[in-house]
């Protein structure tokens, strides 16, 4: 696994490759790559942050582990491939969305035009074998994930963070609430929306009206 970030994020989380968590999850990553199938695409794994650079984050939303389904995955959290079928968070995802500011559902899954605004789409962990969720979890990615939450909120101001779901809440810790907007509700999967966890969480228009008062530009979600 050969990391070639973006260079605003090669010089935050310069550290973190020399670390030897981090070693050892190269590792585990070539072995896991070389012998199954895995998601994203190896040169996807950092998608996000090649797609996002630290010097334009703005939002941050944060999903857990890559889509494991054959060609879903491309290394933004929640997004698929344009011509791919919605999965369905992300299509709870685009309905709240709708309900929220009006925005009609639209036929790509792709949010890299999100991305190329400034919205981080950060999974916890980087990888995961073909069909088996969470078979990458606690083998590194979270640390390096968390270096990257850590290093947002330390060096920056007025980001919004949506938390979705507890895992993703249990990663706001690293996050100074004095500095930046997060924002937390259900995951948008079908078992926490249908709790009644997920719509009417209004966070796009949270996210703007906040962005506004920073300064910023909103969003074009």
């Amino acid at each position: 696994m050969q990391v070639k970030l973006e260079k605003s994020w090669q010089n935050q989380l310069a550290s973190q490759f020399e670390a030897p968590y981090f070693k050892e999850l190269t590792h585990f990553v070539r072995q896991e790559y070389e012998q199954f199938t895995c998601f994203p695409p190896a040169k996807d794994i950092f998608n996000a942050l090649e797609a996002t650079p630290f010097d334009s984050t703005r939002v941050v939303i944060l999903g857990q582990d890559p889509y494991h389904g054959d060609g879903q995955a491309h290394g933004l959290s929640f997004s698929v491939p344009d011509g791919v079928s919605h999965p369905p968070s992300l299509i709870n995802i685009l309905k709240e969305l709708k309900n929220d500011i009006g925005k009609p559902y639209p036929e790509s899954g792709s949010l890299i035009s999100w991305a190329k605004q400034g919205v981080l789409l950060l999974n916890a962990t980087l990888s995961v074998r073909s069909g088996q969720a969470g078979s990458h979890q606690k083998k590194g990615w979270e640390p390096f994930t968390d270096a990257v939450i850590r290093s947002l909120s330390e060096n920056k101001k007025g980001i919004v963070f949506m938390l979705w779901g507890n895992y993703a809440k249990k990663k706001g810790k690293h996050i100074d609430r004095l500095k930046h907007l997060v924002l937390e509700a259900g995951h948008p999967s079908p078992l926490s929306a249908n709790r009644g966890l997920w719509f009417g969480n209004a966070h796009f228009s949270q996210a703007n009206v906040y962005l506004i008062q920073q300064g910023y530009t909103p969003v074009n979600w």
